[in-house]
């Protein structure tokens, strides 16, 4: 079963920690929303990627998106695949194949999501009918 749940805008997801990796496209994409060159959006905007095989956003202090202003992510028409696929890349793999527990102290992120907050409402309603 492949879930899709919706995006509730809560910005859970851009206050945490991590990676948010960007192709060249996206790069490209974001450059040029942003009204931007290319090599000012990288120098601005990226740093290099852990792995050191490519350029993530950069975050601010407290580990939050560097274009998440209040609840609002500033770049939302043009947002980066990988943002895109949240929740539901995340609940695809895991869920069913992972213990609850497990998700819960591993992608603690997941579980600050209102949209992964509604399914677990909605699965703990169904298993108790």
């Amino acid at each position: 079963m492949k879930f899709e749940l919706q995006c509730q805008r809560c910005a859970a997801c851009c206050r945490w920690p991590g990676e948010v990796r960007l192709t060249n496209g996206e790069v490209a994409q974001l450059a040029a929303f942003l009204g931007l060159s290319e090599e000012d959006f990288i120098e601005t905007y990226t740093r290099l990627r852990k792995d050191r095989r490519g350029l993530a956003l950069k975050a601010r202090p407290d580990h939050s998106c560097i274009f998440l202003e209040g609840n609002l992510c500033l770049v939302q028409a043009v947002k980066p695949q990988q943002c895109k696929d949240f929740p539901n890349r995340w609940l695809n793999l895991l869920w069913g194949e992972v213990p609850l527990e497990v998700m819960q102290r591993d992608y603690p992120m997941l579980f600050a999501c209102s949209a992964f907050k509604d399914f677990l409402k909605c699965q703990s309603v169904k298993r108790d009918t």
